[in-house]
């Protein structure tokens, strides 16, 4: 399993981003979490197979439909965490 460490920049909160992100890794079969970050961005830690991932990154990229991403950092972590779920904190 592996993990991807997410970062995503541009009108991101306040348009549904952390629980459509929610609705989509668990469609896809992710586990992790989103929260956002008192500067305005989302943080995103999703952990699955690497098409899964893929799949989660280009929606990441879009976004629901009220949201206007400009960047998406991605880090890739070397340990999986475990998570059971896809949670909102």
């Amino acid at each position: 399993m592996l993990c991807r460490h997410y970062v995503i920049s541009g009108r991101v909160q306040g348009v549904f981003f952390r629980a459509s992100t929610r609705d989509q890794a668990e469609d896809i079969g992710i586990s992790g979490w989103v929260r956002n970050l008192s500067d305005g961005r989302v943080e995103v830690v999703a952990c699955g197979e690497d098409q899964q991932l893929d799949t989660l990154e280009v929606w990441l990229r879009q976004g629901p439909p009220m949201a206007a991403v400009s960047n998406v950092k991605r880090d890739n972590w070397a340990e999986a965490p475990g998570f059971s779920a896809f949670t909102i904190r």
